[in-house]
């Protein structure tokens, strides 16, 4: 009888550092994130301290959460809560793709059901042809039929999720009146709020919590950063970004500009929010502002594709099939490793994005 292998000591607590995530969305390149996730669940040395998604990234937000939450209960039959996590990403994202191999109406939807503008690449299914003919999705989608809720209720414990102390979870929607993010945690992060977050609004209508409309997260914070500063105690915040903040090129197609806009629009609020961050940071350092309680110098980090995920079709962010997935989530797990190897010291000593260069531009100083 062959000897079970030895079970692996705790890592040095002194060795393990605690970290936000922020997600974003980007439609199946969402899956990219699920594969980072899965790399940084592998690390005990990282722990987690909250997470923040929008749109694709809120989904990954709640599977990761509801491993967490369901191995916290004594008669799970899941005690680690990192192998739970990393199981409800792979339950999610295997049902994403078995969403994708589907035809006519489903597949559509599933093609479209994180968050990606229509592409005239799509094909002529039924709702690009209700699109071109500038049907709304109270038109062309009467029914609100939308498959990713059905696939979230069977996998996500909200509830538990909702009861969940470490770490926190946080989803972002936006209010279709006021076009200001809404942010749901605790016992308002149901299904109905990830839902409001996904809500892609030339797709599906407009998903009502307490009276008010909320469509897609990424419009307004993709994702929010304020709660894993105001409700989280880590510094560090890792931004999984999937899209692009630079193109070496001018589009000129009319579906290359479009996919150009989308980038623009669903990053937009990000560049926002690095920019206060480094002001806030530059008053801090400056001593201009006292840190404490309500001021926090912050440590930024980004783990993202590079080349290899810019350079894939625009296309892509389409594909529902279980190859592309595969793919985009091996790239996220190597993104990750190589990120570890090179950055890990700096977590809780400096940041490793130069928000200025990347984020802030040639706005001026005082800024």
């Amino acid at each position: 009888m062959s000897t079970p292998p030895p079970i692996p000591s705790p890592p040095d607590p002194s060795s393990q550092r605690r970290v936000n995530l922020a997600l974003q969305g980007g439609g199946s390149h969402g899956a990219f994130t699920w594969g980072v996730l899965d790399a940084l669940l592998q690390d005990e040395r990282i722990q987690f301290d909250g997470i923040s998604g929008a749109s694709a990234g809120a989904v990954n937000a709640v599977a990761l959460a509801h491993g967490f939450a369901v191995a916290a209960h004594k008669n799970s039959g899941t005690p680690n809560p990192r192998e739970a996590a990393r199981a409800s990403l792979a339950r999610i994202w295997q049902g994403v793709a078995a969403m994708g191999s589907l035809g006519s109406m489903a597949d559509g939807i599933s093609k479209m059901l994180l968050g990606v503008w229509p592409s005239d690449k799509v094909g002529a299914n039924f709702f690009n042809s209700a699109m071109s003919q500038w049907l709304s999705p109270y038109q062309s989608n009467p029914l609100d039929i939308n498959p990713l809720r059905k696939l979230l209720q069977a996998e996500i414990d909200f509830p538990a999720v909702a009861a969940l102390q470490l770490p926190k979870a946080f989803v972002s929607a936006t209010h279709v009146n006021t076009g200001q993010a809404e942010i749901f945690s605790g016992k308002r992060l149901t299904l109905q709020a990830v839902m409001a977050s996904t809500c892609l609004p030339t797709l599906f209508q407009a998903v009502e919590i307490d009276g008010q409309s909320y469509w897609d997260g990424g419009f307004s914070s993709n994702p929010s950063l304020l709660p894993l500063i105001s409700e989280c105690s880590s510094r560090d915040i890792i931004v999984v970004q999937i899209n692009p903040l630079r193109r070496p090129e001018v589009p000129h197609t009319p579906h290359d500009i479009m996919d150009r806009v989308n980038e623009l629009t669903f990053n937009a609020s990000l560049l926002s929010q690095m920019r206060t961050i480094d002001f806030i940071n530059r008053l801090l350092a400056d001593g201009r502002l006292q840190e404490g309680v309500k001021y926090k110098s912050l440590l930024l980090h980004r783990i993202d594709g590079g080349e290899a995920l810019e350079n894939l079709p625009s296309s892509s962010k389409m594909s529902a099939d279980g190859a592309m997935i595969e793919k985009l989530f091996e790239m996220g797990q190597g993104a990750a490793k190589r990120w570890l190897r090179r950055h890990f010291e700096a977590l809780g000593q400096q940041s490793t994005v130069n928000i200025r260069r990347d984020y802030v531009g040639s706005l001026p100083q005082e800024f």
